[in-house]
């Protein structure tokens, strides 16, 4: 694949990185890659991965975005972590992109060594990793803090050899922005015309939808719990469990039976189920990372139009009742999570007017053409 693009010597080759994401992941391919490919339309925007599903020169849609499969490393994270960066570095020397924008902290390394031999290097920080690995079920208890320790003082160093830091959230930004001047926040905000005129509210059905990946820490077992306390209501559950156990034992509570698994489905699959749902819920359990965090789902649920029910973190809070789009409770109490959705499903006209306020604040602020302005400013001033 690499061969014919390369046969135009005067195309510049953009390349987003990622070893762990998926190829289509909402904010790597969906906002930041077919935004270059948009405006970048003469040159070549391609999205390295590490999955195994094969090359896509080419791929049909905005712009001209090819996909490039270094192949998948390994399924045990210790091999991918120790051997992804080599088959990396020698796939980039045959591309020699004008720019790398990698998004994964086990790639900061081979990041700095590519700023050394020449390239420019975009560092993108979906979340506060050393906050992170502090609840890492997979690092034994005694070691993380050591290990969140050690990661910070790597980030902290490799950071300033950066020629720009794109983070996720404000807080984020709060921290590089004095190591790096070159620090801008993108917000995860969705594109506003890919829920368009999804809405019809008489049409929906006594469910409440749970859409992303499904783990402890994202608040499933309360979840479930709280459907058992609710009459005559659905849950479509859709995405992947990441703890075996926690999946064993949720499927164990009587609130189960209401729950529809769907598993991992396709963006005209969401946008089906927010369709039919009456609120989008988002009940992340308290733990660092969470509270200053800002999922891209709490913004999918107000552009799409349905009410969200949230954890009632400061931040959160702030979005979900300044913009008087939903309900926020404990995360931690089933019964507030099951007394809100009750509250929506017998109060339509209210949850109505409350998905509306929610649309009206995407359109107005919470928006990617916004932020997708600041990833293009960034871009400018490393091409010029």
């Amino acid at each position: 694949m690499t061969e014919t693009i390369l046969q135009n010597k005067n195309r510049i080759i953009i390349l987003l990185l990622t070893t762990v994401h998926s190829r289509f992941d909402t904010r790597i391919f969906v906002k930041e890659a077919q935004t270059l490919a948009m405006y970048y339309k003469s040159n070549q925007v391609m999205l390295m991965v590490a999955d195994g599903m094969g090359s896509i020169e080419n791929l049909s849609g905005s712009g001209t975005i090819s996909i490039y499969d270094i192949g998948l490393i390994s399924k045990k994270r210790w091999k991918r972590i120790l051997f992804s960066p080599i088959r990396v570095l020698f796939a980039i020397n045959k591309i020699k992109p004008a720019i790398v924008h990698f998004h994964d902290p086990e790639l900061i390394l081979l990041g700095v060594f590519l700023k050394v031999i020449g390239y420019r290097v975009i560092y993108d920080i979906h979340e506060d990793v050393p906050e992170d690995i502090l609840t890492k079920k997979w690092i034994p208890a005694y070691l993380r803090k050591v290990i969140s320790w050690v990661l910070k003082l790597i980030e902290d160093i490799a950071v300033r050899k950066f020629d720009s830091i794109i983070t996720a959230t404000p807080y984020i930004k709060n921290r590089f922005k004095r190591i790096n001047r070159h620090t801008v926040n993108i917000n995860n905000y969705p594109r506003v015309e890919e829920f368009e005129n999804s809405v019809i509210w008489h049409n929906k059905k006594n469910e409440v939808c749970y859409v992303g990946l499904i783990s402890e820490l994202r608040g499933i077992r309360e979840v479930v719990r709280a459907m058992e306390l609710t009459r005559n209501v659905k849950l479509n559950l859709a995405g992947k469990f990441t703890e075996k156990d926690i999946e064993i034992e949720v499927k164990s509570y009587h609130g189960w039976k209401n729950v529809d698994e769907l598993g991992f489905i396709s963006r005209e699959q969401v946008k089906n189920i927010f369709k039919n749902s009456m609120a989008g819920i988002v009940t992340f359990l308290p733990a660092p990372n969470h509270g200053d965090s800002q999922p891209n789902k709490i913004f999918e649920y107000m552009s799409t139009g349905i009410p969200v029910i949230a954890s009632n973190f400061p931040l959160w809070r702030e979005i979900v009742e300044d913009a008087n789009c939903g309900i926020c409770v404990d995360p931690l109490n089933p019964k507030e999570i099951a007394d809100a959705i009750t509250w929506i499903v017998n109060n339509p006209e209210q949850a109505e007017q409350m998905g509306k306020n929610g649309r009206k604040a995407i359109k107005g602020k919470y928006n990617w053409k916004l932020e997708e302005e600041k990833l293009l400013e960034i871009y400018k001033e490393l091409l010029r």
